[in-house]
């Protein structure tokens, strides 16, 4: 009888079920006559798959096989052949579909299998072939096993063949298949879980051997809860709450209770690159995942605050052909086409393309007269030059129109008790953005040990606004006092990434090498700001009169001194992941930062042009007591430059921050299912405050403190059935300051907040398709300024989804804020403007088609 050689995307994305496995075992098997299709068929009646627990359950006892014997067979080509023998010579439960690659292992998992070996529970083998440094065999849980090969140096190039009866497996990726950190293809991702990540060490990386919390949303998740914004995609991730519109509307983000600065040293990249001016929205039609790295990064990406950062991972070509049409409609106007096509250019597949398109138009829940409307296109073209290079081009364009929105003020102890669509502005107020991203990423392998990237991305901006500002604000009457206004900025900004990635062995030690250079040159340009002072609009924020008194034409208005400043930003870094031996991993990592900062003149004749030289060092240590169970601790510094000068002129020390953290990472269910538990502890210093001794002039002498847990919990709980749950508890605090009160809670961060998100999706009978969410959100009561002079109520949110999937169509329909809760979602530390108010109930439907 022929063996039969499987390769793990040649079979359907699913588990084989026990009928299958009977209705294989009942027909001779002949290589020439086996179809993948076949491997699927279903049972009647008794050999259905299981529809509770308890069958489930059952059903993996009644399949159970022992593993009598493991025998290794070097081949004469230099492979390598693991041979499983079972008791009885029953048939094992091989998904194929779920061999995967990490680093220099390969790895495959049969489930329903336990470990019978005469000598032990686990299998051994040392150096079996030149190229295999180890083949390990273990009991990964009561009924799983899990088969590790680890190559010497890089993964093995001649064939491993898993054999068991009439059966043999390639554990060996597709031959000529782009490697994983190439082409993204989200597409294919199915569920809560993604094992890998990027960027907490700028490798692809396990999560569980990552020395620091981070945190996927992928792709199936923007599917299930129709995200068409970022924040509402990271309402997913513990301890990161706010709001993220385009500058000026004075939202923010808070991670960790450090609220970012979006625009100066924010907390988003896009592709691993620094969003370092964010003017305009971040389109969510061409994003593949977010990733949410918790607590300092300088050592990976230079400045930012202390809290984490939050990178959007776009979509990248697929080999196969794929289109994606949907419409989406929605409360307040909204409709939302939007466009994901992509497939090969070539016959040998070595040249591929996607388009993301989407447009957008709503009201709004705001009482503007102003629409937000937004075209985006997102081309990428990935060119195989040869088997070691790789060439992508990415472009993205938004033209955007929304509404200029600066939320309500504070009156007395918390924000002004009025309707939340009430604008405190001109109901006409707007901004216009247009921005254009252009780049490439060149990958290059060197040989089977080296790898060589590079990258560059050309960002610009052009972002007007037209608003009413308010300058004061009478907290006993109610009375706003305004002024209308125009602003444009230019914005460009040239960002080159350079780094090699080497994998090599010191003895029986195991290191992923990590050297680069980051180079950052920004131009930001105020081509003017007017603002008419001698015509006060006069606003009552409880029974505002609009249009009393018109717009005016500004362009005779003297324009203020403009602030155009210049930087320059070079970072060095080297990182070491050193396997000392399947359960300890040491993660070292060191950069150094130099930043240059020019302003134009005539902006302040007395502001002193800077410069910051900072070394960011981050050191993690793991420790993995069973193969699913990774322990971890971390210690890791961040930065950001102060402004502002000394009474003696000087500029400020730039702000430094050091963050400890300790936790526990484990995969659950045979790894559907995957839970971070954490505690941090964040101290940031050089806080500038007001000198003593001449309160015109700061000091960096503030501190500030936070502390807490955070645990995170997502995967699939039974098959049809996903889960996406966190908590946080965050105590963020003032320390140390010369005009803040000392134990001050940090603006916008609540002791508590949760969320809980999950569905279900028959999976057989009449309403196979039909699936159901339910979700909710809760965050905690905070306080709107450093002064905590006003506060932000606890706000608990309950969101519904009822959805179809039948053959290429999906149907879908989320209700989000089901009860109608009055919420404030974020504060910008002011008591004028800059409280955001959370949107009322509402509902978005999609028409979705893929083929």
């Amino acid at each position: 009888m022929q063996n039969i050689i499987v390769k793990p995307n040649s079979i359907p994305l699913f588990w084989l079920t026990p009928a299958s496995i009977l209705m294989l075992m009942a027909q001779p098997v002949q290589a020439q006559a086996l179809q993948p299709s076949n491997a699927i068929s279903y049972g009647r009646d008794g050999n259905r798959p299981a529809k509770t627990l308890q069958e489930w359950r059952s059903q993996i006892d009644a399949v159970t096989v022992a593993i009598t014997q493991i025998r290794l067979n070097p081949t004469e080509t230099g492979g390598l052949e693991i041979i499983l023998e079972t008791q009885d010579n029953k048939v094992l439960l091989v998904d194929a579909t779920k061999f995967r690659a990490e680093g220099s292992t390969l790895i495959a998992e049969i489930s329903s299998t336990v470990l019978a070996l005469p000598n032990g529970q686990a299998f051994n083998a040392d150096n079996p072939t030149d190229e295999v440094a180890i083949v390990r065999v273990v009991q990964l849980d009561a009924a799983t096993i899990r088969i590790t090969v680890t190559g010497k140096t890089a993964l093995p190039t001649q064939e491993v063949v898993l054999k068991t009866g009439s059966f043999a497996y390639s554990l060996n990726p597709e031959a000529g298949e782009p490697d994983e950190e190439i082409v993204v293809t989200g597409e294919r991702q199915r569920g809560y879980v993604v094992p890998n990540a990027t960027t907490a060490t700028r490798t692809d990386t396990s999560i569980l051997d990552t020395p620091q919390s981070i945190q996927v949303i992928p792709q199936q998740i923007f599917r299930d809860q129709q995200i068409i914004r970022v924040d509402d995609a990271l309402r997913n991730v513990s301890n990161v709450v706010g709001r993220l519109n385009p500058f000026g509307a004075s939202t923010s983000l808070t991670i960790r209770g450090f609220t970012a600065d979006n625009f100066t040293a924010g907390a988003i990249l896009r592709d691993g690159f620094r969003v370092t001016d964010n003017l305009g929205t971040q389109e969510t039609a061409n994003i593949e995942r977010i990733e949410v790295l918790k607590g300092p990064s300088s050592v990976l990406y230079g400045q930012n605050d202390p809290g984490g950062i939050i990178n959007l991972v776009t979509k990248r070509p697929l080999a196969d052909p794929f289109y994606k049409l949907e419409f989406q409609a929605g409360s307040f106007g909204l409709i939302r086409p939007s466009i994901d096509i992509s497939g090969p250019l070539t016959d040998d597949r070595g040249l591929r393309y996607r388009l993301n398109l989407a447009y957008q138009r709503e009201t709004g829940f705001r009482d503007f007269t102003v629409n937000t409307e937004r075209f985006f296109i997102a081309p990428v073209l990935s060119w195989d030059i040869s088997e070691q290079t790789n060439l992508s081009l990415v472009l993205e364009y938004t033209d955007e129109k929304n509404p200029f929105d600066l939320g309500l003020p504070a009156l007395g102890n918390r924000v002004a008790n009025v309707p939340r669509n009430r604008v405190i502005g001109d109901r006409g107020d707007f901004l216009n953005n247009r921005a254009l991203t252009l780049g490439y990423d060149l990958k290059h392998k060197i040989n089977s040990n080296w790898t060589l990237n590079h990258g560059l991305r050309y960002v610009t901006q052009n972002y007007n606004v037209f608003p009413a500002l308010p300058f004061f604000v009478d907290q006993a009457t109610g009375d706003v006092t305004l002024f209308f206004a125009d602003r444009e900025y230019r914005s460009d900004d040239y960002s080159i990434q350079t780094n090699v990635v080497g994998k090599f062995e010191t003895g029986s030690i195991r290191h992923t090498l990590l050297a680069g250079i980051d180079l950052n040159f920004n131009r930001f340009d105020e081509q003017f700001t007017r603002v008419d002072f001698t015509t006060p609009l006069i606003l009552n924020i409880f029974n505002p009169v609009y249009g009393t008194v018109p717009r005016p034409d500004l362009s005779a208005v003297q324009p203020f001194a403009p602030f155009d400043t210049e930087y320059d930003r070079i970072g060095v870094f080297l990182q070491d992941q050193v396997a000392f031996s399947d359960s300890f991993i040491l993660v070292g990592s060191l950069r150094y930062d130099s930043i240059n900062f020019r302003i134009a003149p005539d902006y302040d004749p007395n502001q002193t042009n800077r410069s910051d030289q900072v070394w960011s060092p981050r050191i993690g240590l793991i420790y993995k007591p069973v193969e699913t169970v990774s322990l971890y601790t971390n210690y890791a510094q961040s930065f950001k430059p102060n402004f502002g000068r000394t009474a003696a002129g000087s500029p400020l020390e730039a702000e430094k921050s050091r963050g400890f953290e300790i936790g526990a990472k484990t995969e659950l269910l045979n790894g559907k299912m995957f839970l971070t538990l954490a505690y941090f502890d964040i101290a940031k210093q050089n806080v500038a405050t007001p000198d003593p001794t001449n309160p015109f002039f700061s000091v960096t002498t503030g501190e500030q403190l936070s502390q807490g847990v955070e645990l995170d919990v997502a995967g699939e709980i039974l098959p049809g059935w996903n889960i996406i749950a966190s908590y946080a508890y965050t105590d963020a605090r003032v320390t140390r300051d010369n005009n803040i009160p000392v134990g001050n809670r940090l603006f916008n961060a609540p002791f508590h907040s949760a969320g809980l998100w999950t569905t279900y999706e028959i999976q057989q009978g009449e309403l196979q398709g039909l699936g159901f969410g339910f979700g909710i959100n809760y965050v905690g009561s905070r306080f709107g300024d450093l002064a905590n002079s006003f506060e932000l109520g606890d706000y608990l949110l309950t969101n519904l989804a009822l959805f179809y999937k039948r053959d290429r169509w999906r149907l879908g329909l989320n209700i989000n804020n089901l009860f109608d809760v009055n919420y404030t979602s974020s504060s910008f530390n002011g008591r004028n403007f800059g409280n955001a108010p959370g949107a009322p109930f509402n509902v978005i439907g999609t028409l979705a088609v893929e083929f």
